[in-house]
Formats: structure tokens, C-alpha cells, sequence
């Protein structure tokens, strides 16, 4: 593939910590995708928020405000994210929906396409920029906008099962399934909204555990073992 979008998950950013970052975790992430960018794959990037806030979680706080919290979260999330890619020998650019000063960049297509013309990993941080859309619709929302050929999720577990395997032992792990069947069997891969909008622009999903050995650049480079969700 020469574009990719990688989700990865804010908690798993936390480590066992659960919270805020865990550097080493990071440090491991960046070398593998410094690996991809040195073999000419441009890579986005979308960061979930879920290492610092999970969203509403009672009726104190507006559900509009909850979601403009965790778009910053997202943020965050990018600008540390970035250091450290820049640490190991990245050039990086974090785009935002909305104005962050001189934090970021205002998010376009063709802003997008020149940084990754100068091989550079774009952030695409603070979701879609409104409230009642998760950073799931956002990241298949910039995987569309941007051309790329496939979503790449980093997720806490290895691929998409026929029920949640922390909870049922017996937990059946699919190596392909289709959007479709992820909808009709509700399992939650990502939210409906982001689901409806894979089927629609055929945009094809690869799943797998953060956790492995060197996993993203293997699931990208295709020694992969998790779960292809196919969009036709």
C-alpha cells in the first residue's frame, strides 16, 4: 500500500498505567512506523482520547461540551505523539477541524497531500471537529477524504471475535468478515455511523493487537493475523 490511516487506541497509549502516556509504549510504536515511512508508505494518524476522558458519564456535564473535551483530548494526544515520532527522526504535522493557535494546522486535503509529498506522518487530531461523532467516524471520515487504501486499528485485542473474549473463553476470532456482517451481528468493531460509511466508500479495515511483536509494520507489510473487515 503506499497510503495507510492507523487508528490507535488512547488507553493503549496509557500502557498499564491506563492513564495519560506511557513513553516506552510509544518509542515502540514510532519505530515501527518510521519503519513504513523509510520503505515510502505515508502514514495518517488517528488518536482516540480514552487515555483522559471517556466521554459523559453522567448528566452534569452537556453531552456537546463532554464531546468538545474529548476532541481535545485527541489533541493532546496528537501533539505527544508527534514529539515522539520527531524524537526517533520523523517529520510530523498535526491537522485539527478547528483553529488550536499555533498548536496545529487547519485540516485540507491538499494541506494533507503536501505533507505527505514531503514524507512527512500527518495527525489528524480533534475528531471531526463537532459533537455526537467519535473519533471512529473521524478516522474513516480522513481515511475517505484522504485516499487511502485501508484503516489499519490497533486495538487492544488480536481481531474482531463472534463475542467479547475477555468475557467468553470460547470466543471465535474471524480472519475476514464483512462491514456488513459486523453491523448485522452487532459487534462493535467501530460505531454504526463509522460502519455505514466504510460500506459506502468501500473502504476496507484490518484489526489487530497493538501489543505484538513489531505489529503494525507487519500488518502493513502483510504478515497479518488478525481480523480483514472487507467493505464490498
Amino acid at each position: 500500500m503506499k497510503r495507510i490511516l492507523l487508528k490507535l487506541s488512547g488507553e493503549a497509549l496509557a500502557g498499564e498505567k491506563h492513564t495519560g502516556f506511557d513513553e516506552s509504549t510509544v518509542l515502540v510504536v514510532a519505530n515501527q512506523v518510521k519503519q513504513l515511512v523509510e520503505s515510502g508508505i505515508e502514514v495518517g494518524i488517528v488518536i482516540g482520547g480514552g487515555n483522559f476522558w471517556r466521554g459523559r458519564e453522567s448528566d452534569t456535564i452537556d453531552r456537546t461540551k463532554a464531546d468538545q473535551i474529548g476532541m481535545l483530548a485527541t489533541v493532546m494526544n496528537c501533539i505527544y505523539v508527534s514529539e515522539i515520532f520527531r524524537f526517533v527522526g520523523m517529520e510530523t504535522q498535526i491537522l485539527t477541524p478547528f483553529a488550536c493557535g499555533a498548536f496545529t494546522k487547519l485540516f485540507s486535503k491538499d494541506r494533507a497531500n503536501k505533507y505527505f509529498s514531503k514524507g512527512m506522518v500527518c495527525f489528524f487530531a480533534g475528531g471531526t471537529g463537532h459533537p455526537y461523532f467519535s473519533t471512529d467516524t473521524a478516522t474513516v471520515l480522513r481515511a475517505v477524504e484522504i485516499e487511502a487504501e485501508g484503516i489499519f486499528l490497533a486495538k487492544a485485542i488480536d481481531g474482531v471475535y463472534d463475542s467479547d473474549p475477555k468475557v467468553n473463553p470460547a470466543a471465535v476470532k474471524y480472519d475476514q468478515i464483512s462491514i456488513q456482517e459486523v453491523i448485522d451481528k452487532k459487534l462493535a468493531v467501530i460505531d454504526l455511523t463509522a460502519s455505514i460509511m466504510c460500506m459506502e466508500n468501500k473502504m476496507p479495515m484490518y484489526v489487530f493487537g497493538l501489543n505484538g511483536p513489531n505489529s503494525i509494520a507487519n500488518a502493513v507489510n502483510g504478515d497479518f493475523s488478525g481480523t480483514k473487515v472487507i467493505a464490498e
